[in-house]
């Protein structure tokens, strides 16, 4: 079978969220012939290069969205005329907030760029940010949007740009090779940006769609925010983003959120129930087999936190928190272990627990020590995550924000009783095999801490049915077989082949009038 995988900014890249279990997926199923087609999101990342491929990854397109990506191409005046009555109608649907004008534009802008080149010039040019501007003064855009001024509409054309750059790739038919539109299956590593190339394939070649979301971009583009971005802008690009995921929602054959937190988000949007099915990313359960099978590793006294340093992580309250379980207990530490950082925060961090905690000396000869420490994942006291898990016998999650926490998903396969805060999918996760607080609170946070570390016998039978409950959900191997039985549901249910045609020695495909030219800036890798 072969399956084109959609990746944006992950793998096969060096870095990226999606990076870790699209390699497992792949890795998994040598059986089936891996197709990757990767967005880059920028220099930085695809200087870093990609990660090793295995032999059954026979072909790897990319094409970033951070470089210009100007082919050169210019339109006739009926091309024009036709651009702009597609990008009318697709603005229209995003500022009054209608479906089915957005999707008939998004297609007809695509089936022009299969026809007649790329869009880059037509999306940048006079005739857009007046058709911008027209659909932001229309009846029924929001009072933000009617507010947009002519900075905004140029920044907007910008952003769409990129976000719409898929439509003019060659990646769907091409002369003498098979693209996009003729694997048996296309599997959207992300929603948004990521899954468009799938929609196109399934609109135009019926290929069918599955879409795996373990964080939804929606939410994410919520939560992203810049200081320097205008409310205008934010407000046209989530409009946007909110008409797309619906589009991805409404055609895809098959979503695959990643917990029931991510599958509320889809269910909102209009994803029908019917074809959601909650898939949990696996992890490789044997990197962390000897801290979970050594219940007696790791100082009864420490708490330890494990993640990225960052604002939505809120160690600000976990630092108040310990204050308070400090005082209650004096021997307690904290160790805190960084996998990456976001270096201004850590600063604040530093200073509070300086201000919280001075260094303090047993005697009048000792050097003073704090009992909270930054530590890094990869450094002499924590060579893994799993040496960081087994410092203690309690981890603590603090977040305000999460989606599907894996750091806590880690500390369960490392047996470690868990306390955490009621965000994202942390309930699901946890299953009732830890303690879960309120967010922003720091006190009940420090009453489930000093509650395990008063009760060792309660801590170790919570790490111990934490342990089997990560070992029954959350391997890889569930991961993929959950994934081989849906490939194999999808290509049975996709378009029908000709009698007397063997199974699968031929993908079933469909045309349509025109070519798929080829931007300059799509690079093309063979492996």
């Amino acid at each position: 079978m072969r399956i084109g995988l959609l990746t944006e900014g992950g793998y096969p890249y060096a870095t990226g969220e999606a990076r870790l279990w699209c390699d497992r997926l792949v890795r998994g199923l040598p059986q089936h012939e891996f197709e990757l087609y990767a967005l880059s999101r920028s220099a930085e990342q695809e200087e870093r290069g990609r990660v090793p491929l295995p032999d059954h990854v026979t072909r790897v397109r990319t094409a970033p969205l951070w470089a210009p990506a100007d082919d050169g191409r210019s339109y006739s005046r009926r091309e024009r005329r036709r651009f702009a009555d597609c990008f009318t109608t697709l603005v229209r649907g995003i500022c009054a907030g209608g479906a089915e004008p957005f999707a008939a534009g998004l297609y007809g802008l695509a089936e022009l760029a299969g026809e007649q080149g790329g869009l880059y010039a037509a999306l940048r040019s006079e005739t857009a940010v007046r058709a911008v501007e027209s659909a932001c003064r229309a009846p029924g855009a929001s009072r933000a949007v009617q507010a947009a001024q002519v900075p905004d509409l140029l920044a907007f054309v910008d952003e769409l740009e990129r976000r719409l750059r898929p439509l003019s790739l060659d990646w769907y038919e091409e002369q003498g090779e098979r693209g996009l539109g003729a694997v048996d299956v296309c599997h959207a590593a992300a929603g948004g940006v990521a899954a468009l190339p799938g929609l196109l394939a399934k609109r135009f070649f019926g290929v069918p769609l599955l879409v795996t979301e373990y964080g939804v971009q929606l939410r994410a583009q919520y939560l992203e925010h810049s200081p320097d971005e205008r409310p205008a802008v934010r407000a046209l690009l989530a409009a946007f983003h909110i008409r797309l995921a619906g589009e991805i929602y409404a055609r895809a054959d098959l979503l695959t959120p990643g917990n029931a937190h991510a599958r509320r988000w889809q269910e909102r949007c209009g994803a029908p129930r019917a074809r959601l099915r909650t898939v949990y990313p696996g992890m490789e359960a044997d990197r962390f087999a000897t801290v979970g099978e050594d219940p007696g590793c790791g100082d009864p006294d420490t708490l330890v936190w494990v993640g990225r340093i960052e604002p939505a992580k809120d160690l600000i309250a976990l630092l108040h928190a310990f204050a308070e379980v400090r005082r209650a207990e004096p021997q307690t530490r904290l160790r805190i272990f960084a996998t990456a950082v976001a270096p201004g925060y850590l600063s604040d961090c530093r200073s509070l627990a300086a201000q919280l905690f001075p260094d303090e000396a047993a005697d009048a000869v000792t050097v003073g020590e704090s009992p909270v420490t930054f530590e890094e994942i990869g450094g002499p006291e924590a060579p893994s995550p799993a040496d960081a898990y087994g410092a203690g016998r309690v981890v603590v999650l603090s977040s305000v924000i999460e989606g599907f926490p894996i750091t806590l998903a880690e500390a369960m396969f490392c047996g470690r009783a868990t306390v955490s805060t009621d965000v994202g999918a942390v309930c699901e996760v946890i299953g009732g095999t830890g303690l879960v607080v309120p967010p922003r609170n720091p006190r009940a946070l420090a009453d489930a801490c000093l509650a395990l570390l008063r009760d060792p016998e309660r801590a170790q039978r919570l790490g111990a049915a934490a342990r089997a409950r990560a070992q029954e959900l959350f391997t890889v191997e569930q991961n993929v077989n959950a994934f081989q039985e849906i490939y194999l549901h999808l290509l049975a249910n996709g378009p029908a082949r000709p009698d007397g045609e063997v199974p699968f020695a031929q993908p079933a495909e469909a045309r349509v009038p025109g070519h798929w030219t080829s931007p300059t800036w799509a690079a093309e890798a063979t492996v």
